[in-house]
């Protein structure tokens, strides 16, 4: 028991100035985005004397906005070398300096009259986000028990569901989401990491990367020890030993390796199609749709921030859930299920959008598919993604891997957040069918080329997928995946 709860306590070290900052520092911005706006163009009018036009407000705060995902993209590149040098309870340590620089930045800016702080501040935030979206799963998954590597690794997607909705929570006016307070607001994601700095030098590092990147065994079992107890430790030293000889003489890959090895092929193939799916697939856009719909079904415009906090609720609900069953279901239902009632709530969506004011409760219909499709969202797509890396890759690449996910996802972020005006501008109603194209495709693509890999250990998994590589120009179809999964040791 005791041993469970040292292995929750490494979780939640982990999260809270982890993945929680992401969804957080996602959702802190949009409370005081007026204010933000007003106070650009007040510093502007004192420094030049002449207020800025509208267009150039919009443009600095398009600025802001974007200077997150640059920043996360900044993050995910400095990941891969960070987790092989510094380990991975190191890099998320240090990881905490971002955010304390940020802090400082967006809480001093009203008072230094610099807009431009907050912009730099965002961009170090995003720094942050992308090297803990990178770093915590993969050293949770190392850290855990094989049969719950699956609950243990999707931990990361409940805290940034954590931090959505406690984000949005913070955010109301009535605690720090008022004209007054916003600068409070901005630097209050100091806080989770003043925590995690407190809490996580007192878990253990990854076994893994103590054994199989540093080959020192006896801290690799000092590390079992304490996540694992006395019990016995010899069946799971001996597979991290056999993984440590199947890389023995290989150094810590470069993204670009994997591209060129042939016996990556399909791993790689599969992050690239679900981590680019993670984003397109139009969950960030239902947000941006929340409140237009919210006020079209006559909910007042003062409450509808309390029911923005119920969608971001959703997302917190379902990841919970799917961390209770990933163990049980396996990766592969979950991505599908995911999928596939994603696309189904985007046709829903599309046409309750259409008829929103022809038919009275149309508003009601749209509102349960905004529900609906955060859910669908949260069960699969959201959590399982972000194990799949750790799962399909040995351990010399599974850095490399995560390098190539993080900037995929937050290009992404950044490329569905630019083009989704454009997508609403011209295609009206009918802007989910980009995402709806993306959700069937994923599918199809789950659906025949990915093997479960619930209750496997890594070299089993790698196996199957070197089967696949080496196999692949023999075969006559591609339909061997789900024969193959049939027969999969549960």
């Amino acid at each position: 028991q005791l041993q469970n709860k040292i292995l929750i306590l490494t979780i939640c070290a982990a999260g809270i100035g982890g993945t929680f900052q992401y969804g957080y520092n996602i959702s802190i911005i949009n409370a005081p985005a007026s204010y933000i706006q007003v106070f650009m163009n007040t510093t502007w009018l004192e420094r030049m004397g002449v207020p800025l036009e509208s267009n150039m407000v919009l443009l600095l705060w398009s600025f802001t906005v974007s200077a997150y995902p640059l920043g996360g993209l900044t993050g995910a590149v400095a990941a891969g070398p960070m987790a092989i040098m510094l380990g991975r309870k190191m890099s998320l340590l240090l990881n905490n300096g971002f955010v304390i620089i940020a802090a400082a930045l967006s809480g001093c800016s009203r008072m230094a009259k610099s807009f431009e702080m907050i912009m730099l501040s965002r961009f170090f935030t995003g720094v942050n986000a992308g090297v803990s979206m990178n770093i915590q799963p993969m050293y949770l998954a190392e850290s855990a028990p094989k049969k719950l590597r699956g609950a243990v690794a999707l931990t990361s997607a409940s805290f940034t569901a954590l931090g959505l909705v406690l984000g949005q929570v913070v955010g109301l006016r009535e605690l720090l989401g008022g004209e007054e307070s916003w600068p409070l607001l901005l630097a209050s994601n100091v806080v989770p990491a003043l925590i995690q700095l407190t809490a996580l030098p007192w878990f253990p590092e990854s076994p893994r990367y103590l054994l199989i990147d540093r080959g020192d065994k006896e801290s690799c079992i000092s590390a079992l020890q304490k996540l694992r107890g006395t019990s016995d430790l010899s069946a799971e030293l001996e597979e991290m030993l056999a993984e440590q000889a199947a890389v023995k003489g290989q150094r810590a890959k470069n993204p670009w390796e994997l591209f060129q090895n042939p016996g990556l092929r399909w791993q790689l193939v599969s992050i690239v199609v679900l981590s680019s799916a993670m984003q397109l697939c139009g969950n960030d856009s239902m947000y941006f749709y929340a409140a237009y719909v919210f006020q079209e079904a006559g909910i007042p415009e003062d409450k509808i921030p309390y029911v923005v906090i119920g969608t971001g609720s959703c997302e917190l609900i379902t990841s919970v859930t799917c961390n209770m069953i990933i163990d049980y279901a396996g990766r592969r239902p979950l991505l599908l299920g995911g999928y596939i009632f994603m696309a189904a709530w985007a046709i829903v969506f599309m046409v309750a959008l259409s008829q929103q004011t022809q038919i009275s409760w149309m508003p009601y219909l749209s509102m349960a598919c905004i529900f609906a499709y955060i859910l669908s969202f949260g069960i699969g797509p959201a959590g399982v993604t972000g194990v799949l890396p750790t799962e399909v890759f040995d351990q010399m690449s599974r850095p490399a891997a995560y390098m190539i996910c993080g900037s995929l996802l937050w290009f992404n972020l950044f490329l569905v957040g630019t083009a989704f005006p454009f997508i609403v501008k011209s295609l009206a109603h009918f802007c989910y069918i980009p995402f709806l194209v993306v959700c069937v495709c994923t599918a199809l693509y789950v659906w025949f080329f990915l093997p479960e890999t619930k209750g496997k250990s890594f070299l089993e998994i790698s196996e199957e997928f070197r089967k696949r590589n080496f196999k692949a120009k023999t075969r006559g179809g591609f339909y061997k995946g789900p024969e193959e999964i049939k027969t999969t040791p549960l």
